[in-house]
């Protein structure tokens, strides 16, 4: 069942702004006279140096993770070629044998 996103979008259109107007001040920089305590501002450089770390390891891991699907990917169509490989030979070799079976039955009979 598909979720129809237009109908959501134009309920939610209306307040995005009042959101955002309410938001965005909360994350602007606060002017220096402000910044006083040295300990604060040091630990907000650290979480922030923290956070630019995560995030380049998130995008290293995300680039691991889609080699590693490509991988899987190939070797899932490396077996399915095998499989259709065994079928076949299995299907010829069941032919065979039931070819040979009749031919044994044939012979012990005459």
């Amino acid at each position: 069942m598909a979720i129809q996103f237009l109908p959501i979008l134009k309920a939610v259109a209306p307040y995005l702004a009042q959101v955002a107007t309410a938001a965005i001040p909360a994350f602007t920089a606060k002017p220096e006279a402000e910044k006083v305590d040295p300990v604060l501002t040091r630990q907000i450089e650290e979480l922030q140096a923290a956070t630019v770390q995560n995030a380049e390891s998130i995008h290293l891991l995300a680039e691991k993770m889609q080699q590693a699907i490509l991988a899987l990917e190939e070797a899932a169509e490396e077996a399915r070629k095998e499989v259709a490989t065994y079928k076949t030979m299995l299907l010829v070799s069941f032919g065979l044998s039931v070819s040979m079976t009749l031919a044994f039955v044939y012979l012990l009979l005459r």
